[in-house]
């Protein structure tokens, strides 16, 4: 498959995310909730997540907010890979993706569609875009209550 044809197939993934995320909503219960916003261009995204009894596997991940196509995308790809993950497993893919952004290797084949992402590294000035979700995932995660009391978290100093 030629270059050309890899990247029209990661662009027309992404406008199909973008115009039909298959995860936008909000959990049912909520476990977990975070606000995240990238500043340098107004993406902003609210993260809901449901886990399991024992609060160490994600049941459910689900967003609302809105941005960029490459945000909203990789919000959606996001939600969809983690579903039924441990919660460590989904925090190591969050630097595994953050990684892929600086021009590290892809995920493995068993997460194949989050590699569609990895061209937005070659763009500079949206990595921050795509890495929004997984930035507000990871805070939320880490939360030690349900919902984060300091409002919005961003990206910005991410490089």
């Amino acid at each position: 498959m030629s270059l050309n044809t890899v990247r029209e197939l990661y662009q027309q993934v992404i406008l199909d995310r973008y115009k039909n995320p298959r995860h936008r909503g909000m959990t049912q219960p909520i476990h977990r909730q975070q606000r995240g916003h990238n500043p340098s261009c107004g993406d902003t995204i609210q993260l809901t997540v449901q886990l399991n009894e024992s609060e160490d596997f994600i049941e459910d991940v689900k967003f609302e907010g809105e941005g960029c196509a490459i945000a909203i995308a990789s919000a959606d790809l996001m939600a969809e890979a983690l579903r039924g993950k441990p919660v460590g497993v989904a925090l190591a893919m969050v630097e595994q993706f953050q990684g892929m952004m600086k021009g590290a290797e892809e995920f493995p084949q068993e997460f194949r569609k989050l590699n569609v992402m990895q061209g937005v590294s070659q763009f500079p000035v949206r990595i921050k875009c795509a890495t929004l979700p997984w930035h507000t995932l990871k805070a939320a995660l880490e939360l030690t209550s349900p919902v984060a009391k300091d409002g919005f978290i961003s990206n910005e100093s991410d490089s």
